[in-house]
């Protein structure tokens, strides 16, 4: 990133099996603790990590690379859609070694020691502008984009899949989510307040300067939420796993039919925020005609709707099935999107308001999309009897990095499509019209396609009682043998 299940399946949790932190743990049948608030706080600060700093390329990059670095729109929607589509490959590949791994540490936590200060330094080498011709300098803007997308993939399928692992109290995942995006929302409200102010401050009018000096604080900052994360969290659930090989573990996972409709889900889920994200520089710039006070102000308000969303996930999540919030809050999101076409744009605080209102419902989702993910997980370990979080998770991240591949190009190409000039001192009426609808109609589309792809899922409240019933069970007999 949860389900009402929460109440019900906490009854069950008293029966899960449970084992120390350390990779070499024998499961046995114990209660797994509920879940402190410095633990919730590292688990957050790991998420918070990976947007203080990558959370900035969502929002900056894209415009960084056009009108700062000089590229093309076309180009950098190449360069977002190649290292995109790598990156998942390697994401899946990363699922599974983190499922192998054996440390004194467990599985997942020793990536984020291992590899937070590779993170940080590839980070902030994505905005190094080397006066080159345009050639070198396409290359070098592709490459340094591919090297981060590996190191953040180190770090990030391990912290996805932790989660699994920590609990598997409903409530205390759903309450593990929402600390989650809470803190990643704090991090993207540094970076929307303070890159740009930063940027202008220490670059001395020299913008590339600027950012490149803001992003290396940024990457600093999610070098420490890392390492936090790692000393804060423990493993518990150390379930027993079959010998079988990484191949067997993916065709297991893909012939089940859950786990193939939480993949399309997941696809489909990344596309109506950063599709939205990727364009609202270029909406508040251009469309609103602000000055770059009032973006980064627009930009942090929609961050507080969406720590605010995060928030309300949990009583929603306590009170109704999870499946079904995350079903309606696509609906909603939809409604409020295709209004926002209709706003008058010269009315800044009505459209801020406005969208601060549309990303808190919208927001409400993310906590339990994650969550969900979880029980699909679970409920798979059911049916096959080995556990395979990692594989799980990254498979899902395969699914988002092909998601913001397909946003991040489509940003490039809509623009270049609707005659975006960088260079121009005013912007067509097709450019401004296709603006308009890339914060708007097309996301609103998007979030349609995710609430009929949501239906396909079958991890109702309901359902997965039954489920973690059955998986406490067998994980006892296995404790036994």
């Amino acid at each position: 990133m949860q389900q009402n299940a929460g109440a019900q399946l906490g009854a069950s949790a008293s029966a899960t099996v449970g084992a120390s932190s350390t990779s070499n743990a024998t499961p046995s049948a114990i209660v797994i603790p509920k879940l402190g608030l410095s633990e919730k706080i590292a688990y957050g600060m790991g998420d918070f990590s990976a947007n203080i700093a990558l959370g900035t390329a969502v929002l900056f990059l894209s415009y960084f690379y056009i009108d700062i670095y000089g590229l093309k729109p076309e180009h950098v929607g190449i360069i977002m859609l190649i290292v995109r589509c790598i990156d998942a490959v390697t994401d899946a590949l990363m699922g599974a070694l983190a499922d192998r791994t054996k440390s004194r540490w467990g599985r997942y936590r020793p990536w984020m020691l291992w590899m937070a200060v590779p993170f940080g330094i590839t980070t902030a080498a994505m905005f190094i502008t080397p006066d080159w011709d345009y050639a070198p300098k396409f290359a070098y803007a592709l490459g340094m984009y591919f090297i981060s997308s590996l190191f953040s993939t180190a770090t990030g399928v391990p912290y996805c899949s932790i989660n699994g692992v920590m609990t598997n109290d409903p409530q205390d995942r759903v309450s593990c989510q929402s600390f989650r995006f809470v803190l990643a929302g704090l991090a993207q409200l540094i970076v929307a307040l303070a890159v740009l102010p930063l940027a202008e401050l220490l670059g001395g009018g020299d913008k590339a300067k600027g950012f490149q000096m803001a992003i290396a604080i940024a990457a600093t900052l999610g070098v420490i939420g890392y390492l936090w994360c790692f000393a804060g969290v423990k493993e518990r659930i150390v379930p027993e796993r079959r010998p079988t090989s990484m191949w067997t573990d993916f065709k297991e996972a893909f012939r089940d039919g859950q786990f193939r409709a939480m993949l399309l889900v997941t696809g489909l889920n990344v596309l109506p925020g950063f599709i939205g994200s990727g364009a609202v520089m270029f909406f508040t710039t251009w469309v609103m005609g602000q000055d770059s006070t009032f973006s980064s102000i627009y930009i942090a308000s929609g961050i507080g709707g969406m720590m605010l969303g995060c928030v309300l996930a949990q009583p929603f999540a306590r009170r109704f099935c999870k499946l079904k919030v995350f079903f309606w809050v696509n609906i909603s999101a939809a409604l409020l999107s295709f209004g926002f076409y209709f706003l008058d744009f010269s009315s800044p605080y009505l459209v801020t308001a406005y969208n601060i209102f549309k990303t808190v419902v919208a927001s409400i989702g993310v906590p339990l999309f994650w969550a969900i993910i979880s029980d699909v997980d679970d409920a798979h370990e059911l049916k096959t009897g080995n556990k395979c979080t990692g594989i799980s998770f990254s498979s899902n991240l395969f699914c988002l990095k092909v998601g913001l591949a397909l946003a991040g190009a489509l940003v490039g190409f809509l623009l270049s499509f609707f005659e975006y000039d960088a260079k121009a001192t005013e912007q067509s009426e097709a450019a401004l019209q296709g603006i308009i609808l890339m914060v708007s109609i097309i996301p609103g589309v998007c979030n349609l396609a995710v609430a009929a792809a949501v239906k396909l899922l079958k991890v109702d409240r309901a359902t997965m009682a039954e489920v973690q019933r059955k998986l406490a069970r067998m994980r006892l007999q296995q404790a036994t043998h």
